[in-house]
């Protein structure tokens, strides 16, 4: 993200970093399986034949606990007939009745889908089975003093799962407020803020949220029963992430600034944005295979356009809202994801890279993977904005020069126009290589083809390789990765290669139109 700030620095005002849409979901995972819920009938002494009668008991127990009856004394509750009514919406314009600065602004209730459970008959005997199913959900939205606007989400039937629902950037214009801060804002996009720093490093703060702690305090508001609801078997909450937003937004000094480039920028993805530039986006490196889905579109709305990138189940986007220029990170499966960390099992063992977790244990390396994202995606729109010529970006390398550091040895001109030159550049400028890097077996495969099976051969290649490696680096058009045998081409380079291959492959009629 360096290189694109650096080009844009005449007319950025500012760049917040952080977590926007945020959806946190608690699980008693005891009682979510079969024999968990038939420890838990047996723990309290029910009988199955009773089971679905007590868990109607206890449903309206926790349902006359949770607030409902003080909402529908403030006029701040509503029955939704239809699970798809947008419970924002809803809870927003009962807000707009009546206002309120914080505390709990709307409770809704619906029946949705869920995960439950019943009594049924298995080889004569009756015994609990998991099944999908249909209960009433709580929505209770709140003015946190924290979080500012949120939702928590209460399933009112065994296994009475939450979900908690709150924006990183609401939770920061809450914090502004509190200090003083000034800015000016539209949806959750910030067009100016009095001090951009100050802001981020708050931003930066939400990932060292205590979240169990937080959680537990909520859990205590809007369900006061649990766990005294479980009877003999009080189980505690365990807090994943089920979904997350982490959006990198750049403030340009006007619309105008932003709409000069912002065209270029589209035109730029679609064009060259290919499946393997995608998978380098969201961490991915090497080829494609099967069973692997990378897909793209653009999409038209309100003022803008959105292109967004998915790769199994994640995605990056890309839309312009007034003079904000938003990329942004979804992270559903984080599977897709390492995490350097001891195993779950033993926390004080020895550490290595494993999958991310879905824990919150795992956000600060969450929001990581996710920012690294977005900053892959702005550095790959910075080359659009070069203004430098053809020439003035390849004419050092086509003179001979000598390579860094104590060596002094020299190295020849490239001739980028060559067939053997205009092959190792193309080689070596692939997207691929600029996540892990490429090994001098990669570009020997990449430029000759599989490695042949006689060893005299295969040591010949490598030799020249070797050499050409050498070659790149004299040039500074390859840099070598600290404590490995891998490269990658350096950021300085990126934007010749970039114009040199665009240009090789325009046509005159293209070409001529353009310098004219």
């Amino acid at each position: 993200m360096k290189t694109f700030l650096r080009r844009f620095a005449a007319v950025v005002l500012g760049v917040l970093s952080g977590f926007d849409r945020v959806v946190f979901k608690g699980r008693l995972p005891q009682l979510y399986s079969p024999q968990g819920m038939n420890c838990y009938a047996s723990a309290n002494h029910v009988r199955l034949l009773d089971f679905k009668a007590h868990a109607k008991e206890v449903t309206r127990q926790v349902l006359a606990a949770s607030l409902v009856e003080s909402a529908k004394a403030a006029e701040r509750f509503q029955y939704l007939g239809s699970s798809r009514a947008s419970k924002d919406e809803a809870a927003r314009a009962i807000l707009q009745r009546h206002p309120l600065a914080e505390g709990l602004a709307a409770v809704l209730q619906c029946v949705e889908p869920c995960w439950t459970f019943d009594t049924k008959s298995v080889g004569g005997r009756l015994t609990i089975r998991g099944e999908p199913g249909k209960c009433s959900a709580l929505y209770h939205y709140l003015q946190h003093p924290r979080f500012g606007w949120m939702y928590v989400r209460l399933q009112t039937w065994f296994p009475f799962e939450v979900q908690i629902g709150l924006n990183g950037r609401e939770w920061l214009a809450r914090r502004m407020d509190q200090e003083g801060l000034k800015y000016q804002r539209s949806d959750n996009k910030f067009l100016w803020v009095e001090d951009w720093g100050q802001a981020q490093r708050w931003l930066d703060a939400q990932q060292r949220t205590d979240w169990v702690k937080e959680f537990e305090a909520l859990v205590r508001q809007i369900h006061p029963l649990h766990p005294n609801h479980l009877g003999r078997l009080p189980v505690a909450y365990n807090w994943t992430i089920h979904q997350s937003e982490l959006a990198t937004d750049v403030a340009f000094a006007s619309r105008s600034s932003l709409e000069e480039w912002y065209g270029r920028w589209q035109r730029h993805a679609i064009t060259n944005f290919t499946s393997t530039e995608v998978l380098r986006f969201l961490g991915r490196s090497g080829r494609l295979w099967d069973g692997l889905d990378v897909h793209s579109d653009r999409q038209a709305f309100d003022e803008s356009v959105r292109l967004k990138h998915w790769v199994n189940g994640n995605s990056v986007k890309m839309y312009d809202h007034g003079n904000v220029l938003r990329v942004e990170t979804t992270v559903n499966e984080v599977k897709e994801f390492r995490s350097y960390r001891a195993a779950v099992g033993d926390p004080e063992g020895q550490k290595e890279w494993r999958v991310l977790r879905r824990s919150v244990a795992d956000t600060y390396r969450r929001a990581e993977v996710s920012q690294a994202c977005n900053e892959r995606y702005l550095e790959s729109l910075a080359g659009v904005a070069a203004t430098a010529t053809v020439s003035e970006l390849v004419s050092p390398w086509c003179q001979p020069t000598t390579e860094p550091g104590d060596s002094g040895r020299k190295v020849r001109a490239l001739n980028p126009l060559a067939a053997e030159d205009g092959a190792l550049l193309r080689a070596v400028s692939d997207p691929k290589w600029q996540l892990d890097g490429l090994r001098n077996r990669d570009l020997s495969e990449a430029l000759y083809g599989v490695a042949p099976a006689a060893e005299d051969e295969r040591k010949r290649r490598s030799a020249k390789v070797s050499r050409l490696i050498r070659l790149l680096r004299g040039h500074g058009i390859l840099q070598k990765l600290p404590k490995s045998y891998r490269y990658r081409v350096s950021p300085e380079s990126r934007d010749g290669l970039l114009t040199l291959l665009a240009a090789c492959q325009a046509c005159a009629d293209t070409l001529t139109r353009s310098a004219a």
